[in-house]
């Protein structure tokens, strides 16, 4: 092996990176379950009472966005760690942008 591959390796923060995403996984796991029980909640309640939940809808909106934001992390399109490690997410997801990208516009 080459003294890179050996570097790389020993890397704690891709170490730490690694289990912060098997966190993430867990977490994305649970979202999911919670918005598709959401998503048959809102179908229900319109159905039968022809409107839905304001307050589902936005708990709906901010669920997406942060299983956006955690597979943002997972796939290294970002380096900002969503919740509990970051704030919860307001409204419809902002484009992930990663630090060489942020730079490289700020040049």
């Amino acid at each position: 092996m080459s003294n890179d591959v050996k570097e790389n390796l020993k890397s704690q923060s891709t170490w730490m990176r690694g289990l912060y995403m098997l966190i993430y996984a867990f977490f994305y796991t649970i979202a999911e379950i919670v918005l598709f029980a959401i998503i048959i909640f809102q179908f229900l309640l319109k159905l039968f009472s022809g409107d839905t939940n304001d307050r589902l809808r936005k708990l709906g909106q901010g669920l997406s966005t942060y299983i956006y934001q955690i597979l943002q992390y997972m796939n290294f399109n970002s380096n900002y760690q969503p919740y509990p490690f970051g704030a919860w997410p307001k409204g419809e997801p902002r484009p992930a942008k990663l630090e060489s990208q942020a730079k490289s516009e700020d040049s």
